[in-house]
């Protein structure tokens, strides 16, 4: 997936600007003009990292970003504000799990960096849902050659290190790997 993030502010200006300071990162920059229009977006394209104002026309941005959190977890929530309130940026954190909170006028460089950290903890997250994912497959496929094979799954090492399995003959060895073989060939 390309390092996709979704810039949302009713204000014109502020989208140009955003754009602007993100200029030379390696981003696919989408543009909303407001919360409704940015979930009609998010229907049909996936994001990394989306970034949103607290004050628009319409629904605020804690409301919207509760919304993204229930509907696209895995997505990284940024909010940018030019009226921090204690009580709006607990509201966001709170109701958003807002991963950074930003005041206007923000500085670029700290923007940059918050949105190469968010990317970096979306990408990070993703592999390991596949890692965890992988080890939940593979600790399938060991209980059912445990059942195939009692004792197989049984660990055993001797005094330096090696591995010993000492109930598998070296025929009964090759035969399993040579069936692993074959199943690899025929997936």
């Amino acid at each position: 997936m390309k390092n996709r993030i979704l810039l949302v502010d009713d204000e014109v200006n502020v989208l140009s600007a955003l754009k602007r300071a993100l200029f030379d990162e390696p981003l696919d920059i989408v543009t909303a003009s407001g919360a409704e229009e940015a979930l009609e977006i998010m229907k049909n394209d996936n994001f990394k990292v989306v970034a949103s104002d607290e004050r628009m026309v319409g629904m605020q941005g804690a409301e919207f970003l509760a919304q993204v959190r229930a509907s696209y977890p895995g997505t990284i929530r940024i909010m940018l504000t030019g009226h921090a309130t204690v009580e709006a940026a607990m509201k966001a954190v709170n109701e958003g799990e807002i991963y950074r909170f930003f005041s206007k006028p923000w500085n670029d460089q700290n923007l940059k960096f918050a949105i190469r950290s968010a990317i970096e903890k979306y990408d990070l997250e993703t592999e390991n849902r596949r890692l965890l994912a992988t080890v939940k497959q593979q600790s399938l496929e060991i209980k059912v050659l445990e059942r195939r094979y009692p004792g197989i799954s049984r660990v055993e090492k001797d005094s330096r290190g090696t591995l010993v399995l000492p109930d598998i003959t070296d025929e009964e060895i090759a035969g399993l790997i040579a069936e692993c073989e074959l199943e690899v060939v025929d997936k």
